[in-house]
């Protein structure tokens, strides 16, 4: 159990998902460290043991029944405190908020509960966020990993020194101009700063609202990959088998396929695995891809073949047919042969790549000839081939953006 804290957080959730560890003993552990520490009241304002309790209680009963919402779900996490909570001071750090209690969960908490993280607590910060050093004198101080009597780096101090600490698997900071990098890369963590406007900022106290981003502060790459999906509401694989695949592609992937099916799946581990050096332009092959899966879904199926009929009719009879479902009708049609004319153009150019020697990548001579690259050409035709299946129904729902 000791060695629970120093686990990335998504290995404690494949471990959880193996049954080998039980998401409440995991939490109980944690929040056990959390009360033992001498800088608990430096790290956390509040620890919510029962709502933590209750939400691992509830994470436990999805694992055993294999159920389980997404690859943390189980994971103990910490929030910094300007993440509304309900029924829990937010007070930003300030005592200008100070006994400030939200009704409800801001909109990226309850997201991430949503997929089963659960909730220890709220974490110190620099004042309203308004300083890169964690420096809070009205509040706390979180210490920094490498040396305790120094700041930890802010504003998301807390958050940083949560995790550096073992008292959080991984810590949900903010960004404005560094809140989340500085405390990161002075406690030897991961800091992801996101794009502004991927995340909604609704619920979270507001320094910049242009600038504002939201972020985790973790232990690994994939921890923080893991961390940016559930805050977005996305489902991640957490099947053993797909650890090739999440080091490779690690976010894509997972956004792109939800739950896949056995045969998703082997046409995806196909994809990467017999890619002979990643000399297949990935993001070209799942464009290719999407744009079979728009013309390629049952119900445009069905108005395809309507719409076939319908072509050879005359003018006339064009007229009856709604403009707006022919429009979009014609614009799967289009969709589809261009996918598939791409697709063509890239099975060929593997294929040639392969019988020269040449690095489809770079388009220099290997001097022997690639069946590692005959290989990929193979995959991705049988990929086409199956995104128009009735059998690749989940991959085509997957693939089509709303």
């Amino acid at each position: 159990m000791e060695r629970w804290l120093e686990m990335s957080a998504a290995a404690l959730g494949r471990e959880i998902g193996k049954g080998n560890i039980n998401p409440i003993a995991l939490t109980q552990r944690y929040l056990d460290a959390i009360h033992a520490h001498p800088f608990k009241d430096r790290i956390y304002t509040v620890v919510t043991d029962e709502r933590a309790l209750l939400e691992a209680t509830a994470a436990a009963e999805r694992s055993a029944s294999g159920q389980r919402k997404s690859a943390l779900d189980g994971v103990p996490v910490s929030w910094k405190d300007l993440f509304d909570s309900a029924g829990t001071a937010t007070e930003a750090g300030s005592l200008l908020l100070k006994g400030r209690i939200p009704e409800v969960d801001c909109e990226v908490l309850k997201t991430a509960t949503s997929l089963g993280l659960v909730c220890l607590g709220k974490t110190h910060m620099s004042e309203l966020a308004f300083s890169g050093l964690g420096y809070n004198p009205k509040t706390a101080t979180a210490p920094c990993v490498n040396d305790h009597s120094a700041v930890s780096g802010g504003s998301s101090s807390g958050a940083a020194a949560s995790v550096a600490f073992g008292l959080a698997a991984l810590a949900i900071g903010s960004d404005t101009g560094g809140s989340v990098r500085v405390p990161a890369a002075w406690n030897d963590l991961v800091g992801l700063k996101t794009t502004s406007g991927r995340l909604s900022l609704s619920g979270v106290v507001p320094l910049c609202a242009r600038f504002d981003t939201i972020g985790p502060l973790c232990r690994s790459v994939e921890d923080a990959s893991l961390a940016l999906a559930s805050l977005e509401g996305v489902a991640t694989s957490v099947d053993p088998s797909f650890r090739v695949i999440d080091r490779v592609y690690p976010y894509v992937l997972q956004s792109l396929v939800k739950d896949p099916d056995p045969e998703t799946r082997k046409i995806l581990k196909r994809l990467i695995l017999e890619d002979d050096g990643e000399r297949v332009r990935w993001r070209r092959v799942f464009r290719i891809l999407g744009a079979i899966a728009d013309g390629a879904g049952p119900s445009v199926d069905r108005e395809k073949g309507a719409f076939g009929a319908f072509s050879d009719s005359s003018d006339k009879e064009s007229k009856r047919w709604d403009t707006q479902r022919l429009k979009r009708i014609a614009c799967g049609v289009v969709e589809t042969s261009v996918g598939v004319a791409e697709g063509a153009s890239e099975v060929a150019r593997l294929e040639l790549c392969s019988t020269r020697g040449t690095d489809c990548s770079t388009g220099s001579t290997l001097g022997t000839s690639s069946p590692g690259t005959l290989a990929a050409a193979s995959a991705v035709r049988d990929a086409m081939e199956y995104v128009t299946s009735p059998a690749g129904a989940n991959l085509r729902s997957a693939l089509v953006k709303d």
